[in-house]
């Protein structure tokens, strides 16, 4: 919601200012001078960038309007899952956890928090770093190695849609003085006619410089730093089970290794240490509830 409230807040006070300075609101509406701005941004955009990233950004752009993609519940039950992961191989060792990481959609286990199972990513990742351990041939510093590896991968591949927009927005100005440039072009071409028309041409033509750096400061820049902002917070839960899984690793029993991974998550979103205590008592209800 805060992307549309700084949306607005910016298209109103720019236009208000504008109108209260006794400026005239219509002459502001230049279609031509948005196809040729925005017409060409799309254009180069699309030229720009494969197809996986501008399907990306679409769907990220639309994400910022459902808000946060995980809560603080949900981070309460991914380390309940935890909790329960390293308290069986406490128990069994960590061949005890086989069944359930080679068909986690089958398993009792993580079939217990429906929500995270949807999280195909979240939970392959998690399985694929129990794997390497069940192997038995990586110490922690290894694996750590290895897991920095993977989770920058999946960083860069996240983030690839927000700097694309980001790009996008750098390149609006430019545009702007594209329309502006052809404006003034439009402009000599009628210094043999109305003076009041020549006034009209270059009016139009400075609204294209005002719209591209408009369109650049006050909504598109924003919104690809919204954007990069959300895959640094998702980025959190994957950062949360390297965490728990090193820790574990390293020999840690259940509950202080998910203590170091709930350390690890910011302060809005992390569970209180009693809140996770309550859940950590009788998690397979909760999750259910």
């Amino acid at each position: 919601m805060l992307v549309l409230v700084g949306a607005v807040v910016v298209l109103v006070c720019v236009l208000g200012g504008f109108v209260l300075s006794h400026g005239q609101i219509l002459a502001l509406w230049q279609p031509y001078e948005l196809l040729i701005i925005g017409g060409g941004a799309l254009g180069a955009f699309l030229s720009a960038n494969p197809v996986k990233v501008v399907k990306a950004a679409l769907r990220d752009v639309l994400g910022l309007l459902k808000g946060p993609k995980y809560h603080k519940q949900d981070y309460v039950d991914l380390l309940s899952m935890l909790y329960e992961l390293f308290s069986l191989i406490r128990k069994e060792g960590l061949l005890g956890v086989e069944e359930h990481i080679e068909d986690p959609q089958a398993s009792s286990l993580f079939s217990a928090y429906p929500r995270l199972l949807r999280e195909h990513h979240l939970i392959e990742f998690t399985t694929d770093c129990l794997r390497l351990m069940v192997g038995g041939s990586m110490n922690p510093m290894e694996l750590e190695q290895l897991l920095e590896v993977e989770l920058e991968t999946h960083y860069h591949e996240a983030v690839a849609p927000a700097l694309a927009v980001t790009k996008l927005a750098d390149a609006l100005p430019g545009f702007g003085i594209v329309a502006a440039v052809l404006g003034i072009v439009t402009t000599m071409g009628q210094l043999d006619g109305d003076t009041s028309r020549i006034g009209m041409h270059i009016a139009g033509a400075l609204v294209g410089t005002f719209l591209g750096i408009l369109l650049c400061y006050g909504f598109i820049g924003p919104l690809g730093a919204a954007m990069e902002n959300r895959v640094q917070e998702d980025g959190k839960a994957f950062e949360c089970v390297k965490i728990a899984l090193l820790a574990n690793l390293r020999g840690y029993n259940p509950k202080v290794a998910v203590e170091f991974a709930r350390k690890s998550l910011s302060a809005n979103a992390r569970p209180g240490f009693l809140d996770l205590e309550e859940h950590l008592k009788a998690p397979r209800a909760k999750a259910a509830t």
